[in-house]
């Protein structure tokens, strides 16, 4: 199981190749949402002490109520979701995966570090990222056959009510959860696990003690309550993504799929559209299994004539 790792988010290398400074350059390489929860004041407890259990508690209790967690399954707060992707293949005997593709590549990269085997057939460990990232696929309660499931629902908040939370209180899944992405703090490093509680207590052990930070654990609990901010979020997001699949078909592009955070677009040539675009100090994302799709996430409200402009 050998795939190639390449992420979004890569300005350092696009500045260097193309020249500018990188804050000349608008990046649409990654899902993250342009236009950020606002970050209030933090108190100085948060800064100087270690996370207490009451800060812990606070924000799994904001998490739990938010996504409508069953109580019977038990939620783990981490610094960020891909700390828990790297630790999850400990979790089982070394065994058969199946990471659909094309897929966010993490997943298959931790398996394979932990010396997994890839198979479709007769995996004792399925992953499916829900919504796909790039493709923007969702899955049904029916693709939760396999003896264990991980469901990585990391841009799932842009439509909460096609999460798969309530399916997976069977015991055999474990729902993974990302804060930067639809509340745009990947800066902030939170990210969440839910699933059976055995998991969840062997999860933790491998994070061990304090593992969110204390800044961390005051904004997540704030924002995770603030629900006419997520509402209104949704609806801008929806707005955005419609306006630029016009924008980009109006140049040329096919809408493949993605979500209302992040676009996959069919193209002729991939790389000279990323090419194109980048001379214009405008950062998209490629991949290397296909010569035509191209996915840009959405502009802040300022960068869209840019991009426009670059069209």
């Amino acid at each position: 199981m050998d795939r190639q790792r390449d992420h979004g988010g890569s300005l350092d290398a696009a500045v260097a190749k193309f020249g500018g400074h990188r804050k000349d350059w608008i990046d649409l390489s990654t899902g993250i949402n342009p236009l950020p929860y606002p970050v209030g004041p933090i108190s100085q407890p948060a800064w100087t002490a270690l996370p207490d259990a009451t800060a812990q508690t606070t924000l799994t209790n904001a998490a739990r109520e938010y996504w409508n967690v069953p109580n019977d399954m038990s939620v783990l707060a981490a610094p960020g979701a891909s700390a828990l992707i790297a630790r999850l293949p400990g979790l089982w005997p070394v065994g058969r995966v199946d990471v659909p593709t094309p897929t966010y590549n993490e997943h298959a990269a931790a398996f394979s570090a932990h010396n997994w085997i890839e198979d479709a057939e007769a995996p004792l460990v399925r992953v499916l990222v829900h919504p796909n990232n790039p493709t923007g696929h969702w899955y049904h309660p029916a693709d939760l056959s396999a003896p264990f499931t991980i469901i990585d629902e990391s841009f799932a908040d842009v439509s909460p009510e096609r999460s798969l939370i309530a399916q997976a209180a069977n015991g055999n899944c474990i729902v993974l959860k990302s804060f930067g992405k639809f509340w745009g703090l990947a800066g902030m490093r939170l990210g969440f696990a839910i699933g059976p509680s055995d998991l969840i207590a062997r999860l933790a052990e491998m994070l061990g003690p304090w593992p969110v930070s204390g800044p961390a654990l005051e904004i997540g609990a704030v924002a995770l309550q603030d629900f006419d901010w997520t509402n209104q979020t949704r609806k801008r997001l929806n707005t955005d993504a419609a306006r630029l699949d016009a924008l980009m078909m109006g140049a040329g592009a096919a809408v493949e799929g993605g979500t209302s955070l992040f676009r996959l677009y069919g193209v002729d040539d991939a790389k000279e559209w990323q090419v194109r675009l980048a001379k214009h100090r405008i950062w998209t994302r490629i991949f290397p299994y296909s010569k035509t799709f191209i996915r840009l996430g959405l502009p802040a409200p300022a960068d869209w004539p840019r991009l426009e402009d670059a069209l």
